[in-house]
């Protein structure tokens, strides 16, 4: 390109969303927000005039000008939220205000003790909730860096500007729009650029648009839109790295100006995920029975026995009763110890505790294809000769090519494909040559040649040449029906989502001049070599694993989508014809054709960011859990419109900072690890659940009918206290329990419906267990001996609560083992197990010891306990019967 003339020509003024238009101030440019689209059509003269820059750069205090007038060049700072904040944004949790509410009446009603158990388990919650949290956030912290740490800038000397430009060191954050940087293999690219020059330059834009092969870049004068920003060659991007050649680019945007953090800002607002949807779900169950249980309880009392106001803090125990006061502290223990040995034993951080959940529940698992089934690098799949055929003298040739250009043209290390051939050829095989000359691979021819010398062939010179399938071809010494039919077997190749590259040789005297691109004329076909995507190396077990428990998987990936496909095939990954949409699909359906495509299809290629967050709301619209793993900037749309968002660790930063789940590895396996831990923690609390909520629905059920059909208050708020806090320290097992490996056969979601469902069966059963005790202690009252038949009323009904409620927990967990195993032997017993025991024991023998009194209770002749016996023996025998059946009507 030639040199071109500074100028202070008035510049352009472009504007980003979110900033005010601006105009030009003395000195500078107006350049915000899209500045590199706005210019991107603007030659390489216009530009610099746009930017009232030149090819020498700024001077230092131009630059420092700009600097205060635009701002570093960072994007907004992600804060790390402090601890109090975390426990504040806890309370917001439904379960924890239904409790914050019940706290309150209870303090209200002056049942003080109440209150406090409840505010103290509350705070318990949240204090373990914002810690895990807190813990996952500065773990993020630490894995935090900038996109570039330094850049190579051209300052013109001051105070005149005139001289030569110094070429310099600034940090990144310095760089200005119309700066002038300089470019070289394995930069990152500092900001959003314009090329002024290029000499085979190629880039990874893999972190913004997910293609798995660098892009070649050049420096030319206009560019047709189709293809969008990223197409253009004339154009660079924050987030990309140089793979090979260099540069010298302008800078058009800045900081939050810039197409990356567009991107970012663009991602919109997090959906709610799985757990919290599930969760509100619930709690209005458990709202609409709380309101109505105290008026019902209250109105019973005053039509049947004439008590007032003297009933509400037996009504507010009954609604406490029929709430989960540990739900909160026991959700929050199963996530933060699944979380804690994520972290310690697979390097998995869990940032947000009911992303957990939501990996546990996940039905569809939606994919980026490059770094994650695949390696970001090829790998040779076979040499071809012009028939077709195997013929390793092709890789023979194509090896002399990449190492002696590599060697002879001054590159600093060889681009992914020389380094793929030279992996796959026989050291011998290129090192038996002497390198003469190289002409390196650039953009415009797409090509590289290689000049060596035969051993036993003096005099001779063999042009060495390999690169695009057309471009060698219309070099080689053919007739056009052989060429159209070469060109139709590369093309065939291709189809199959392969890489193709085309080997020629030409045999030259020896000579001392230099060879030029003019020489690569008259070539000798000598045939093709097809390169694939190297496969992750855990990537096949990781997606046989995930079958296995009935997972999905999706490929939404920025490649074309043959090669999409040629990994799915490499992978055992069964795509149907049908099942692969392009971008240009994805655009032509309304919101509810894509739901019903997007189901059926396997492969999403070519998409772009706006793509794969539109792809994952579909998904989601039927009601299916998806996750999404994504490590780029492309992907943050996606990230957020996931109920999981999984980012591996070497992830832009913004992408791992929009993750709830960030993994150590770039690995499969790590997933599953997560999915597997999710399945744990999420089997555990829906177990909890069902078997707290049944038990308090019959225990409520019975206190409304005990209320209706005794003449005093069929408990004291102090037993019903006393019972819940029993009962709450013995469901903390659940945190510890290590449920049946069947769990991890399928997605374990919380369903309101299911656990609605299943409360009312066995909610039912236990009221029915309580109406039989309830006429058994109507026996047991009138027997000589009992001198207190309040006491005694309240003494066998608490020691019977707790019984079947360790029933419940024992005997619905058995259930579903033994569904499961078959297995109907005894086993060691497990944390609730043990929790069950003591639950047992204390309810034997709290009414009889020193306490009992204090709560209102007293001592039962010993043949209660028999008699009890043999009521609740048919009640365990029917948990076993409706917990089996339960569990085969799930599954």
């Amino acid at each position: 390109m030639e040199p071109v003339p500074e100028t202070s020509a008035t510049p352009v003024a472009p504007t980003a969303p979110g900033r005010p238009a601006t105009t030009r101030a003395p000195g500078g440019p107006a350049v915000a927000g899209q500045g590199g689209e706005r210019l991107a059509g603007l030659t390489a003269l216009q530009t610099l005039r746009a930017l009232d820059t030149g090819p020498r750069g700024l001077t230092e205090s131009t630059a420092a000008a700009r600097l205060d007038r635009f701002g570093a060049n960072t994007l907004p700072a992600w804060r790390t939220v402090p601890w109090p904040v975390r426990f504040l944004r806890s309370l917001r949790d439904p379960f924890t205000a239904v409790l914050l509410c019940l706290g309150l009446v209870s303090a209200v009603t002056a049942a003080w003790s109440t209150a406090c158990v409840i505010l103290c388990l509350v705070a318990a919650s949240c204090a373990l909730r914002a810690s895990g949290e807190h813990r996952a956030d500065r773990s993020v912290a630490a894995l935090r860096g900038l996109v570039a740490t330094t850049a190579t800038v051209l300052r013109r000397p001051e105070p005149d500007g005139g001289g030569p430009p110094q070429a310099r060191e600034v940090p990144v954050d310095e760089l200005v729009p119309g700066d002038v940087i300089r470019l070289s293999p394995g930069d990152l690219v500092p900001a959003d650029v314009r090329l002024l020059r290029a000499r085979g330059l190629s880039v990874h834009q893999a972190p913004l648009t997910g293609e798995s092969a660098p892009v070649a870049k050049e420096a030319v004068e206009t560019s047709p839109e189709a293809g969008g920003p990223f197409a253009r060659p004339q154009l660079c991007f924050q987030g990309s790295s140089v793979a090979a050649g260099s540069g010298t680019a302008v800078v058009l945007a800045t900081g939050a100006d810039t197409r990356f953090a567009a991107v970012r800002a663009g991602a919109g607002p997090r959906a709610a995920g799985t757990f919290e949807r599930s969760v509100h779900g619930i709690s209005w169950i458990l709202i609409r029975f709380m309101l109505l249980t105290p008026p019902l309880v209250l109105m019973a009392g005053a039509a049947l026995h004439g008590r007032g106001l003297e009933t509400l803090p037996f009504a507010v125990a009954v609604a406490v009763g029929l709430t989960p006061e540990m739900l909160p502290v026991v959700v929050t223990a199963c996530l933060a110890r699944g979380a804690a040995l994520l972290a310690r034993t697979h390097g998995v951080i869990v940032k947000r505790l009911p992303a957990l959940h939501d990996l546990g529940a996940v039905e569809v698992l939606c994919l980026d294809k490059t770094g994650t089934l695949t390696q970001d690098r090829p790998v040779v799949d076979r040499a071809l000769d012009e028939q077709g055929r195997e013929d390793p003298a092709v890789l023979d040739w194509a090896a002399v090519n990449a190492w002696w250009t590599l060697q002879l043209a001054d590159l600093p290390a060889p681009d992914t494909l020389d380094e793929a051939v030279m992996d796959a050829a026989d050291e011998s095989a290129f090192l038996a040559h002497d390198g003469v000359a190289a002409l390196p691979y650039d953009p415009v021819r797409r090509l590289a040649t290689a000049v060596v010398q035969t051993p036993g062939r003096l005099g001779r010179h063999t042009l060495v040449v390999k690169g695009a399938v057309t471009d060698v071809l219309e070099r080689c010494a053919l007739e056009p029906a052989e060429r159209a039919r070469l060109a139709e077997l590369a093309a065939r190749e291709a189809a199959e989502g392969l890489r193709v590259l085309a080997v020629a040789t030409a045999e030259r005297p020896a000579r001392l001049r230099d060879y030029t691109p003019a020489d690569e004329r008259g070539l000798t076909f000598r045939g093709f070599l097809t390169l694939r995507d190297a496969l992750a190396p855990t990537a096949a077990d990781a997606l046989r694993a995930f079958t296995a428990r009935g997972l999905t998987v999706k490929i939404l990936t920025g490649d074309q989508a043959g090669t999409a496909v040629r990994v799915c095939h490499d992978l055992r990954i069964a795509v149907q014809p049908d099942a692969v949409l392009t971008a240009r699909d994805v655009e032509a359906l309304d919101d509810a054709e894509l739901a019903e495509a997007a189901r059926r299809t396997t492969v999403f290629a070519e998409c772009a960011p706006e793509h794969k967050g539109r792809i994952v709301a579909a998904l989601r619209s039927g009601g299916t859990t998806v996750g999404f793993l994504g490590d780029g900037v492309n992907d943050l749309p996606a990230l957020y419109a996931a109920d999981v968002g999984i980012a591996p660790r070497g992830a832009v930063d913004v992408a791992r900072e929009s993750a709830d789940v960030v993994l150590g590895d770039k690995d499969l396996t790590a997933i599953d690890h997560a999915v597997t831990a999710g399945r744990y923690s999420s089997g555990n609390i829906i177990t909890y659940l069902r078997v707290t909520l049944s038990s308090n629905l019959g225990n409520v059920i019975a206190m409304l009918a005990a209320a209706l059909l005794v003449p005093f208050l069929p408990m004291l708020p102090a037993q019903v206290l006393a019972q819940n806090l029993c009962f709450d320290a013995a469901q903390l097992a659940f945190a510890h329990d290590r449920p049946h490996p069947s769990v991890l056969r399928r997605p374990t979601a919380l369903r309101p419906r299911d656990v609605l469902r299943f409360i009312s069966v066995f909610g039912a059963l236990n009221a029915v267990a309580d109406l039989a005790t309830f006429a058994l202690l109507a026996l047991v009252l009138d027997w000589p001996g009992v001198t207190d038949r309040e006491a005694a009323f309240h003494s066998g009904w608490f020691t019977e609560n707790l019984i079947t409620q360790a029933l419940v927990m024992v005997l619905l967990r058995a259930a579903s083992r033994w569904r499961a195993t078959g297995h109907t032997g005894p086993r060691a017993p497990g944390p609730v197990g043990r929790a069950a025991a003591a639950l047992t024991v204390v309810g034997l023998l709290l009414p009889v010891s020193p306490l009992g009194p204090l709560l209102g209770m007293g001592a039962l002749p010993v043949p209660y306990y028999l008699l009890l016996a043999v009521v609740l023996t048919p009640y365990a025998a029917a948990l076993l019967v409706a917990g089996a059946r339960s569990r085969r009507l799930r599954t």
